[in-house]
């Protein structure tokens, strides 16, 4: 490590390395090459903490409303080429919080309607309920019609009930529609709406927390809608609220300038 630093690598790079070394030590003692992992010893240098860029209430309202029906120039077919899907995609990833791979496991019996709320499965299949709002509601119920006409084409009248809720444009194989296209649709909405290119679906999840928190919502509450299994994951977006708090300041306090 000594030496990874003395030839300029970064903390992340050395990280990087110590890790593959963990990794190789702890299968030679699994084959009993060794008699333990001497690299579990050493301990992963602190990493500086990158906060990502969050949109601001205002810009995501923005982009949701002004989102047009129109198909994609990009020849793909799940790239924008399903106005309503792709508008319930945006409002429950920002409304309730998810991530993709949560998005794209919603089954149909997974919406409790008289509840308000969606069951999803997160990491380690861990089952929660999250709330679901208005806007994401109404969304759904626009999207369903077109998903049944879609599904009712394509012979799989047998998903209608019990299939993936966000499916694909062509209802291809088991219908569900991928996390890639996801990742997809996402950047491409939110980059044709002047938000940055490196927004994702996590883009929206992180500005699902940091804006409750910014209206008052307790931490707590937010770590079990998002699903975090500790509170310090939560305590991220603290620091996310205090960093714009500091960049507002110094923007507009005269005498912060």
């Amino acid at each position: 490590m000594t030496a990874l630093y003395e030839r300029g690598l970064t903390k992340a790079s050395v990280a990087r390395s110590l890790a593959a070394i963990r990794s190789w030590f702890k299968w030679l003692a699994k084959e009993h090459k060794v008699p333990q992992n001497p690299a579990a010893l050493v301990s992963t240098p602190k990493l500086p903490q990158h906060l990502p860029r969050v949109p601001s209430m205002e810009e995501v309202n923005s982009l949701m409303d002004s989102m047009e029906a129109a198909r994609s120039k990009t020849g793909n077919d799940d790239v924008a080429a399903w106005p309503e899907r792709d508008r319930m995609i945006l409002e429950l990833l920002y409304g309730c919080g998810i991530r993709n791979s949560e998005l794209v496991g919603i089954d149909m019996p997974d919406i409790h309607w008289k509840n308000d709320a969606i069951l999803v499965r997160g990491k380690g299949r861990k089952q929660r309920f999250v709330p679901l709002g208005d806007e994401a509601a109404a969304a759904i119920r626009v999207y369903l019609p077109q998903r049944e006409e879609r599904l009712r084409a394509a012979g799989k009248e047998l998903l209608l009930v019990d299939g993936p809720l966000v499916m694909n444009v062509r209802a291809r194989g088991k219908a569900r529609l991928t996390t890639r296209s996801v990742g997809r649709i996402v950047k491409q909405i939110a980059t044709s709406h002047g938000l940055p290119a490196e927004t994702h679906p996590h883009t929206l999840r992180h500005a699902f927390g940091t804006h409750m928190l910014e209206e008052g919502a307790d931490l707590r509450a937010i770590q079990e809608m998002l699903g975090h299994e500790r509170l310090s994951t939560t305590q991220r977006y603290t620091q996310l609220t205090a960093s714009q708090v500091q960049r507002i300041y110094e923007e507009t306090h005269p005498r912060a300038r």
